[in-house]
C-alpha cells in the first residue's frame, strides 16, 4: 500500500513556482493574494496561516481584509470592487460559506474574474466545465489533480467514482477527470446501492462531507483512495474515509492529516503567479 502523502506534491509545486515569483519580481512584479475573511471562524483562520506561511516563503504577498460577522451587503460588495480596481492584486479568496444575511449569488457575479483563483464566480464556473483552461479550477479539486499527476497515476481509461456532488469539489472534479479521459460517475449519499458503485470503481474520491464514510464494505481491492473530506471528531482529525479499517485493502491511498489539503495552499499560490502572469502578458500587448 502507497501513501499518497501531500507535502511532497506540494514541495515540488512550490521550488517550480519560486522560479517563476523570482522571474516576474526581475520585471517588477509581485504575486499578490488578497483575503477577505467576514468573521473569525477558527477553519478560516486555520487556512489563512497556512496560505500567508506558504506564500511567504516564496516571496509573494498576502494581505487580508477582515470584515465583521455582522457586515452588510453593500459593505462587502464595496470591498469586492476595491480589490477589483487594484492592479496590484492579482488573486483574492474569499472565505465560505457567507453569514446567512450575505447574498453570495450577487458576490459571484460581482468578482472579477481573472482575479478569481478558487474558482467562485459563474464565468470560472463555465470554464472548468468546458475544459477551455481559460480560469482556475476549484483549489481542493486542482490540488486532487495535482497530487495524481505527482505519483504517476494515469486516469486514462480509470473507472473512477467520486461521492459528492457539490460545485467546490465533486462537479468540477469530475470535469478535471473526465478531461483526463477517466469514465467518472458522481454518487453522493442517497444513491441507490452506494456501496456496489464505489467497489466496482479503480479510484475512489472521498467528498461526501460525512466523517468515516467510506468503511470497508465501500473499497475493492487494489483500489486507489483520495480522501478530500477533513473533520473534528473526538478532538481528531479524520476524512470521509475510514482509514485504518481500508487501508490495507488498497494500493495507495491519502491519509487526514497529510494528505490532499496539505497541496490547496500551493494550489492557490500556482493560481495567483499563473494570474499576475497573464496579466503581464496582457499589459505587453497593449504596449
Amino acid at each position: 500500500m502507497l501513501e499518497l502523502r501531500g507535502m511532497p506534491v506540494t514541495k515540488a509545486m512550490t521550488e517550480n513556482l519560486e522560479v517563476e515569483i523570482q522571474k516576474l519580481k526581475e520585471e517588477g512584479i509581485e504575486p499578490k493574494l488578497s483575503i477577505i475573511r467576514v468573521g473569525n471562524r477558527e477553519d478560516d483562520l486555520s487556512y489563512e496561516r497556512g496560505v500567508e506561511k506558504r506564500f511567504k516563503s516564496v516571496g509573494a504577498l498576502v494581505e487580508t481584509r477582515e470584515l465583521p460577522q455582522t457586515v452588510s451587503q453593500e459593505e462587502l460588495e464595496q470591498c469586492i470592487e476595491e480589490v477589483n480596481k487594484d492592479d496590484r492584486v492579482h488573486g483574492l479568496l474569499l472565505f465560505r460559506p457567507l453569514p446567512h444575511h450575505l447574498n453570495e449569488e450577487r458576490i459571484k457575479l460581482l468578482l472579477a474574474e481573472e482575479k478569481d483563483v478558487d474558482c467562485l464566480t459563474t464565468a470560472n464556473d463555465a470554464h472548468v466545465f468546458s475544459g477551455d483552461k481559460k480560469g482556475y479550477a476549484p483549489c481542493t479539486p486542482q490540488a486532487v489533480m495535482e497530487l495524481l499527476e505527482f505519483y504517476n497515476i494515469d486516469l486514462t481509461g480509470k473507472k473512477v467514482v467520486i461521492i459528492g456532488r457539490s460545485m467546490v469539489v465533486g462537479k468540477p472534479l469530475a470535469m478535471l477527470m473526465l478531461a483526463q479521459n477517466a469514465t467518472v460517475t458522481i454518487c453522493h449519499t442517497k444513491t441507490k446501492n452506494l456501496k456496489e458503485e464505489c467497489k466496482r470503481a479503480d479510484i475512489l474520491i472521498a467528498a461526501a462531507g460525512v466523517p468515516k464514510l467510506v468503511t470497508e464494505e465501500y473499497v475493492g481491492e487494489g483500489q486507489i483512495i483520495i480522501d478530500v473530506g477533513i473533520h473534528m471528531v473526538e478532538d481528531k482529525l479524520c476524512g470521509d474515509v475510514d482509514y485504518e479499517a481500508v487501508a490495507e485493502k488498497t494500493s495507495a491511498i491519502t491519509p487526514v492529516p497529510g494528505g490532499v489539503g496539505c497541496a490547496t495552499t500551493a494550489v492557490l499560490l500556482k493560481h495567483t503567479v499563473m494570474s499576475a502572469k497573464r496579466k503581464k502578458d496582457e499589459e505587453k500587448v497593449y504596449i
